[in-house]
């Protein structure tokens, strides 16, 4: 199903074939995805209670919305949610190999827009981002950047068009703030992923658990008494090695910050350079944001058999390039699986393309973890629609940050203590302490 740009005035018309402007890979999947989305919508109970309230309120009563995500199940009931609320809704992938077909079925099923299918070209995922942009968004929800900047790049007559946005990831946050600090970002965007509810639970226990799924089940190989290489100690980094230490791992921290270097060696791990590290690993995993962490040079000292992860937004933490360029021989082995044979007969392995493993592997971050984020999401989203923002980043307000955590607590059966006024007054005082 390829149809072409959106007119306005289809988007307007209550009518307009949502199946026919849609870029879909094959509608009759939808089944299959409504069954995916029904199982996650069961284990986010966040997203149930705002989507209940969202469509007595409809807080987005008529705008256009576009959400540029990875496109699974969690996503998807996302986009369900923020329907619910009154909007008219397209979504867009942010990584070619994370969107599952049988999902985007069924969201167009439901009446939403969609442009992505799983293993588009760079041609195709360009052309899908143009093709959302073409919906023209009042509101965006972003994942690593590549809406907005595309909307600066190319789009800028609609810039005024976007009365705001959220973003999901560290990568985009750092892209968002690049474009502050050059004066050319247009609208404002809340960053989601500072948010203490994302980054302290989404960003260490979602990462942690959810690489280590999409590496296990493309491998099928034992983690115990393997040596693990985590490139980058940031929270994802954290919980990968938090996750790899469970899993019966030796952990080496690679890092370039001092002081996250000295968290990982107070955490009990080991800390060295990468070109020392590259000699030991058994598994290397990046997650940095950043590009060239993983380069010939490390490839040349590399144990015969070493497997290669990426847990960063962008496919180049790891120089496919230069990995190419000292192969001799290029195969897929298993779905996934890239064997690449050195002049010396060492084989390493590069998993899922070096794409977001967690994802283009497998199925991403928890239901539970998700819930926690798309709450922040769908909260941030409300929140720039109604508050009068100037164009930059914005940190999410802590009272909703505090709210879904919270709404966490008592999905979970879990209550807390309050301060008495008392305590409050005690604390807010500097005369009578002691």
């Amino acid at each position: 199903m390829k149809g072409g740009a959106v007119p306005l005035s289809q988007i307007a018309d209550k009518e307009a074939n949502v199946r026919e402007i849609s870029r879909i890979r094959n509608y009759e999947l939808y089944r299959d995805g409504l069954k995916k989305i029904s199982w996650v919508k069961e284990h986010m109970p966040l997203l149930r209670s705002l989507e209940e309230q969202f469509r007595k309120e409809q807080p987005f009563a008529g705008k256009r919305v576009v959400i540029c995500l990875h496109l699974e199940a969690k996503t998807a009931y996302l986009a369900k949610v923020v329907q619910a609320g009154g909007a008219k809704v397209a979504v867009v992938a942010s990584n070619p190999l994370s969107t599952q077909d049988d999902v985007v079925a069924a969201l167009v099923h439901d009446g939403i827009y969609a442009f992505a299918w799983h293993g588009a070209s760079a041609t195709e995922y360009n052309e899908h981002i143009q093709a959302a942009l073409d919906f023209h968004p009042e509101l965006v929800i972003d994942d690593g950047g590549d809406l907005v900047s595309t909307l600066h790049r190319e789009r800028k007559e609609q810039v005024a068009e976007i009365k705001g946005g959220c973003e999901e990831t560290t990568t985009g946050i750092l892209r968002l703030r690049a474009m502050e600090e050059e004066g050319v970002l247009g609208f404002p965007m809340i960053a989601v992923n500072d948010a203490y509810s994302k980054y302290l639970f989404d960003n260490r226990y979602g990462t942690g658990q959810s690489v280590w799924d999409g590496i296990m089940r493309t491998t099928n190989l034992v983690v115990a008494g393997k040596t693990v290489v985590v490139v980058g100690y940031g929270w994802c980094g954290k919980g990968v090695a938090l996750r790899a230490a469970a899993l019966g791992a030796k952990v080496i921290v690679t890092e370039v910050d001092p002081i996250k270097a000295l968290e990982a060696l107070m955490d009990g791990y080991s800390v060295m350079p990468i070109r020392e590290a590259a000699k030991l690993g058994d598994f290397f995993i990046t997650v940095t944001g950043d590009k060239n962490c993983i380069v010939g040079e490390h490839f040349d000292v590399m144990k015969d058999g070493a497997l290669l992860a990426n847990a960063g937004h962008f496919d180049v933490e790891i120089s496919i390039p230069d990995l190419r360029a000292k192969a001799v021989s290029v195969q897929t082995v298993r779905k996934n699986v890239e064997e690449y044979t050195f002049a010396d007969g060492r084989k390493v392995y590069l998993l899922a393309e070096g794409r977001l493993v967690n994802l283009a592997a497998g199925d991403g971050h928890p239901a539970e973890v998700m819930d926690m984020t798309f709450a922040l999401q769908a909260l941030a989203l409300r929140y720039v629609n109604e508050e009068p923002l100037s164009a930059g980043v914005h940190r999410l307000p802590q009272a909703l940050d505090e709210r879904v955590a919270r709404m966490r607590l008592a999905a979970s059966g879990v209550e807390i203590d309050e301060l008495t006024e008392e305590q409050r007054a005690y604390l807010a005082s500097w005369r009578s302490h002691g």
